[in-house]
């Protein structure tokens, strides 16, 4: 079966919770099947710790993920791009796939309320998967 790889953008203010968070659990459920990568429109300094924890939690390492600027060069590439709470800073190319993820920012809050949003973000992103990827 040929078919191109999907690529999927995520990006969240900081790239350090949000948009880290589901390009985790998008590699791990999509099996190597997407091409994932993520950005920040004012990237922090660092993961969010307590978004790193939730995910172990899940059994996925995003500790080694280091917060990076979303590129014009990374909005063109993607089909998909998924925004959470970053507004208009990304451009927006025709034919591409645009869609905001209105999410709690897990920016200093408790590991309760990062899992609650963590789960949130595992709904969104099996439900883009199964809409995205072919049925096997």
């Amino acid at each position: 079966m040929a078919s191109e790889t999907p690529t999927v953008l995520f990006v969240c203010v900081h790239n350090a919770g949000r948009s880290q968070m589901a390009a985790g659990y998008t590699r791990a459920l999509s099996g190597g099947a997407v091409e994932v990568l993520s950005g920040g429109s004012e990237p922090g300094d660092q993961i969010n710790p307590v978004a790193v924890e939730a995910m172990a939690e899940e059994g996925i390492d995003i500790s080694q993920a280091v917060p990076t600027l979303m590129t014009t060069e990374q909005v063109r590439e993607s089909d998909v791009v998924i925004t959470m709470g970053c507004g208009d800073v990304c451009p927006i190319f025709p034919g591409k796939r645009y869609e905001d993820w209105e999410l709690e920012d897990p920016a200093g809050k408790d590991l309760e309320t990062v899992r609650r949003v963590r789960d949130d973000i595992r709904g969104r992103v099996e439900a883009l998967l199964a809409e995205i990827l072919p049925a096997v």
